[in-house]
């Protein structure tokens, strides 16, 4: 089957390097995944983590534009419920207008980041008032200048007005923001690499394709973002993915939180003001040689019905991280050819 690879990065940051070796990595690897022939190129943002740099995707997508010249350029994904879809639907009209045709508008509903830093992005005027559907209605009536009365803002143009709209993508990693993906006719992906429960995977798939209502996309289009190591053996892979780990925070609420670092599970939990517990576990991380992971990504895809997985390495070190990318790009040039 014809599969579709693009990759997420998170721009992380090891131990002794700096933030701008980090974002140099970052360049480095979006300037190789054009030359492989990756289809899209997307940039996270995290607030107040230690092991990640990328807190502000609009300003890199910016800089990866210049220094690219085909490959897609996007953000995986802005966290809506922090701002104004006004500012949002104008930083990406200015990056639509700057690389026509080049850019993916991806949204995403979790805080990214700890309680703090979602209190101090919120604190003058972000307050989350307007639902996630809400906000996510307005941008895309700025994205596209369709505000019509009795709208309190009609008459305001979000400028430049690009003459191609950036299209929407929404992530998620449950059955609600799925229906929230069909609801608006908009292409959703779901982060397995995040969520790591392939029945929730399935039910959001099966919900976002059954309750399509066509919008800005015609059809549903799901995609597939999962973490994917690729070594030279067995062995390097699997040990590359084992030092990979996941904490999932459980508030007494009821809320569970995930994140990648022990400390930051810590800190989550102390400045939610609130009981909770720790649970630390191993990534859902596919690895292999380039060979076996082709076999296990194409069958990933077949499972889930998707024609395009979006695919994160969570290696800091950044020449395996790199040669991770390339060896998966050999393993699907090797498809094509034979």
């Amino acid at each position: 089957m014809a599969l579709t690879l693009s990759i997420l990065d998170q721009s992380p940051i090891q131990e002794g390097e700096t933030a701008a070796e980090a974002f140099q990595h970052t360049v480095q690897l979006a300037q190789k995944a054009e030359d492989w022939g990756y289809h899209r190129f997307w940039v996270a943002e995290h607030h107040d983590l230690d092991h990640v740099v990328g807190s502000s995707p609009e300003v890199l997508i910016a800089h990866l534009l210049a220094k690219t010249e085909r490959i897609r350029i996007g953000s995986g994904g802005v966290m809506l419920q922090h701002y104004s879809p006004y500012k949002v639907a104008e930083n990406f009209h200015v990056l639509a207008a700057l690389a026509p045709g080049r850019v993916d508008l991806g949204i995403g509903r979790a805080p990214g980041g700890l309680p703090l830093s979602t209190k101090a992005l919120q604190q003058h005027g972000g307050t989350p008032n307007a639902s996630l559907e809400e906000k996510l209605a307005e941008l895309e009536l700025f994205l596209h200048d369709e505000l019509a009365p009795p709208h309190p803002l009609y008459g305001l143009t979000a400028v430049p007005l690009p003459n191609e709209p950036v299209p929407i993508y929404l992530l998620g990693t449950s059955a609600a923001s799925a229906q929230l993906a069909a609801e608006r006719g908009v292409p959703y992906v779901f982060a397995l690499f995040i969520s790591q429960d392939e029945a929730v995977c399935r039910e959001a798939f099966d919900v976002y394709r059954q309750r399509f209502q066509p919008g800005k996309s015609a059809q549903p289009l799901p995609i597939l973002a999962v973490s994917v190591i690729v070594a030279q053996t067995e062995e390097e892979a699997a040990r590359l993915a084992a030092d990979t780990k996941v904490a999932k925070i459980h508030l007494q609420s009821g809320k569970t939180v995930t994140v990648t670092s022990l400390k930051k599970a810590e800190e989550y939990g102390q400045q939610a003001n609130e009981p909770f517990r720790i649970e630390v576990k191993e990534a859902n991380v596919l690895s292999g040689t380039k060979e076996s992971v082709r076999e296990k990504l194409l069958q990933l895809a077949r499972t889930y019905q998707v024609d395009e997985l979006v695919i994160h390495t969570p290696i800091q070190h950044f020449p395996k991280r790199l040669l991770s990318y390339e060896l998966l790009h050999d393993a699907f040039s090797e498809l094509s050819v034979t």
